[in-house]
């Protein structure tokens, strides 16, 4: 069954299962109201002496059951809710109705990256919305930063390996889609770490704790005490006055010279408290699978070696404490216990221990969601391919290549060799014949490698590579430089990766477009020479047919290849193919008088 049919009818059960679970919460809601209805008229009946007093009992082991069978129904019912959003979106990716209905991931996008705007890699419709299912902030982080990094050949295939055992398990997808008990609570890394470099880092002497402690434990007996024990005088409550007043007094001392110290930290826990929820059960969902692969093992091994679960749990029960705190009921006594103080210990205490643990957990959780997330683009993918890495050569050798984001049933497809043999492309050709669309394929084909996913691809094999392109450089009024200024400075960026020493993949859509067409041949040569002398490989687009004369140098082992249309009978036909040779029409003056420019 493909992954669409496989989503449409878990769709069409779990609709089932919504309208049953309506039926049954009407159903409870009316017993419920049936039964305080009894109630009444019991109690009624019994006040007026026509039945005996316990009649009016009777009811109440069925208003008991109504009421724990209408929680139970309303956990069902907001699961079945949530399963349905989650594959409703998996169906708008695969139709590829996905733009604007996910994470867009533009708060990751980084001015000056050597690709990230030029392939898109975030924003409306991106390859980040259409990969990330991550339930997160810190899952999306990492997908993102997966995505903006060149990772080094074992790390690529660990990644691989891992997101090959996980692609099947849609179940497990479901699960994690499922943590938290609402679907808005998210787990942001920037709120625990808010909370870890707050700057109270450490708790008063011990000897404080332990008076603090000793007056919150004395003051609250007495309180018990005399409100079940002492006579409801005034007489009973004078005599222990004294005792009253000196511990609030010692209280209140501790709490005001304190306060200053942990009002940071207890600001910082507070916003946890909704939120190390999702962390410990994603965490403990993460330690109950069983895995094959070392990436996924290791993971687990990471959160086993300190029970981060249990911690976690610890964790967050201090915070929903602290948050209940300032609820008005509990308010006063908070404060006259000096349970935030207590808190602010035992999480100090919980820091000094777990705290650097968190941040290993933190960095675990994210790696694992994001490899689950490309586990679910690999699932609903099962034509694309994954890729072999190759070690040793400078590689990049695509069959059947296409763009990850368009559909896969109209998406052209190329092939697209670079090797020892050949170290570039010149591509040719026509404005919209798809040259820009080709390079932007190649290169996201080679960063959805590098994340573990497949590519959409008959095959691919490749090294691990530095990408470097210029595919969408424009003008920077905040930084003063024009576009061939910011063009300039990308090719510098390319030749400085390439002398590092790792391979560099380049991509350049109209390389040197803000010059002179003799300047340009003479920059564009010395350009691809510097790359190619330093090992790197790449594909440049133009229009201007003097540059394809670099391609024909020897010494370069460059390659002309051209896209246009099908025939010269219709100039605007575009067949979006790579074909051999330097494209020979032209079509400028067809698409201006389309544009009504020309007559």
């Amino acid at each position: 069954m493909s992954p669409l049919l496989d989503y449409q009818a878990r769709l069409s059960v779990l609709e089932t299962a919504l309208a049953t679970a309506h039926t049954v919460r009407l159903t409870t809601l009316f017993l419920l109201g049936a039964t305080v209805l009894l109630l009444f008229l019991l109690t009624w009946l019994a006040l007026e002496h026509r039945v005996p007093l316990w009649n009016a009992a009777l009811p109440l082991p069925i208003a008991g059951a109504a009421v724990r069978r209408y929680a139970k129904n309303r956990s069902a019912l907001s699961r079945v809710i949530r399963l349905q959003n989650f594959y409703r979106k998996g169906i708008e990716r695969l139709e590829y109705r996905f733009a604007g209905m996910g994470h867009s991931g533009e708060e990751f996008q980084v001015p000056g990256h050597p690709y990230e705007s030029d392939l898109n890699l975030f924003g409306h419709g991106s390859i980040f919305e259409l990969l990330c299912t991550a339930r997160t902030q810190m899952g999306r982080r990492r997908l993102a930063s997966w995505l903006l990094d060149t990772p080094d050949l074992d790390e690529a295939k660990a990644r691989q390996d891992a997101v090959r055992e996980l692609s099947a398990r849609t179940a497990l997808r479901e699960e994690i889609a499922l943590l938290g008990k609402f679907e808005f609570r998210d787990s942001s890394e920037e709120t625990f770490c808010d909370w870890l470099n707050a700057s109270s880092l450490h708790a008063p002497h011990p000897a404080i704790q332990i008076l603090a402690l000793v007056t919150s434990v004395l003051l609250g007996a007495i309180l018990i005490y005399g409100y079940f024990a002492l006579p409801l005088v005034l007489a009973s409550w004078i005599a222990i006055a004294p005792a009253i007043g000196a511990l609030i007094a010692v209280n209140a001392a501790i709490g005001i010279a304190l306060n200053r110290r942990s009002a940071e930290a207890l600001s910082a826990a507070a916003r946890m408290s909704v939120e190390a929820g999702v962390l410990r059960e994603g965490l403990a969902l993460l330690q109950r699978q069983q895995f094959e692969s070392a990436k996924l093992q290791n993971l687990q091994h990471e959160l086993s070696q300190d029970d981060a679960a249990h911690a976690l749990h610890r964790l967050e029960k201090m915070t929903a404490i602290l948050d209940d705190c300032d609820h008005p009921a509990f308010y006063l006594f908070a404060r006259l216990l000096l349970v935030r103080t207590q808190l602010w210990f035992a999480m100090e205490r919980w820091r000094s221990i777990h705290g650097e643990a968190l941040r290993r957990w933190m960095k675990t959780w994210a790696e694992f969601e994001a490899l689950a997330a490309i586990s679910g683009y690999a699932w609903e993918h099962p034509a694309d391919s994954y890729p072999e890495f190759v070690e040793d050569e400078t590689i990049v050798e695509f069959r059947a290549a296409g763009h990850p984001v368009l559909p896969a049933a109209t998406c052209v497809r190329n092939d697209f060799d670079l090797g020892k043999y050949r170290r570039f492309y010149l591509i040719s050709g026509s404005n919209m014949a798809g040259k820009s669309t080709l390079l932007r394929a190649v290169g996201l084909n080679v960063v959805l490698a590098g994340v573990g996913a497949p590519v959409r691809a008959a095959s691919l094999r490749l090294s691990c590579f530095a990408l470097c392109a210029s595919l969408a450089v424009v003008d920077s009024l905040s930084e003063g430089k024009s576009k061939f200024q910011a063009e300039i400075s990308r090719l510098r960026l390319m030749m400085e990766s390439a002398r590092a020493g790792t391979p560099v993949l380049f991509l350049i859509d109209e390389i040197l477009s803000g010059t002179n067409s003799r300047d340009r041949r003479i920059a564009a040569e010395s350009v691809i020479r510097g790359l190619v002398e330093r090992g790197a490989v790449g594909a440049l687009s133009t229009h201007d047919l003097a540059l394809t004369e670099i391609a024909e140098l020897e010494a370069l082992r460059g390659t002309n290849v051209h896209m246009g249309a099908r025939s010269a009978a219709d100039p605007l036909d575009f067949d979006y193919k790579l074909k051999p040779g330097v494209i020979q029409a032209s079509n400028a003056i067809a698409i201006a008088r389309m544009a009504g420019v020309l007559t």
